[in-house]
């Protein structure tokens, strides 16, 4: 499927979910993620963390609504809860089968981003494993001056700061040596097609989910 189909879907769904109170619509979704992920061939043990990843946030919107709720309280407490594992799934179908460039591709060629904006993601995206190293590098340097960079010690991340802005501006220079001109028209060496199935997969999805929400009596 095409990936910026695929996410504008899953931005519906989640904007939807949002304003209903439907245990049930959310319990479907979650098993339809967990069903979509089986078939993308997800491990067990990623399956794992998302159950138990949200279970605390859960349990803490669950417990706040049931004990300081208005109304009925023992739904909404409900509604929370399946609804943060609603996010996480429906969220994973996009995030562990999704590929970054190829997303970034589609926003660009089919959505028609600015491509200064599309691989300006795609570079930090791709800075992420390097901003870790260098991290790493930064707190090693500190402690050999006697100095302990903690998680949360604002000098740690005015370097960090520094070191990506350095990197930005390589990033432009390069791009500009290899021809890049923002605005100007481009070829595109990985196409990415926008087909009649994908309008169909998405107009079909969001057809279902207002049957879901409107027609189907959920209990």
């Amino acid at each position: 499927m095409n990936p910026s189909m695929k996410l504008l879907l899953l931005l519906i769904i989640a904007l939807e979910i949002s304003f209903t109170t439907i245990v049930s619509l959310n319990v479907a979704l979650v098993i339809l993620a967990i069903i979509y992920l089986l078939a993308h061939r997800t491990r067990l043990r990623t399956l794992g963390w998302l159950v138990l990843l949200p279970l605390l946030p859960a349990i803490g919107l669950w417990s706040t609504q049931y004990i300081n709720g208005s109304g009925d309280r023992t739904l909404m407490a409900w509604v929370l809860f399946t609804r943060i594992y609603a996010f996480v799934f429906t969220g994973a179908t996009f995030t562990l089968t999704t590929d970054v460039l190829q997303l970034t591709d589609s926003l660009e060629q089919n959505w028609h981003m600015p491509a200064k904006f599309a691989y300006g993601v795609l570079a930090a995206y791709n800075l992420i494993p390097r901003i870790r190293h260098e991290v790493q590098v930064i707190r090693a340097a500190g402690l050999m001056r006697g100095q302990v960079l903690s998680f949360w010690s604002p000098q740690l991340y005015f370097k960090a700061i520094l070191i990506s802005i350095n990197w930005s501006q390589n990033l432009a220079q390069a791009m500009r040596s290899h021809g890049f001109v923002e605005d100007a028209p481009r070829t595109h060496y990985r196409q990415i097609p926008l087909t009649k199935v994908d309008w169909g997969i998405v107009i079909t999805g969001v057809i279902l989910l207002q049957i879901g929400v409107f027609v189907i009596p959920w209990t």
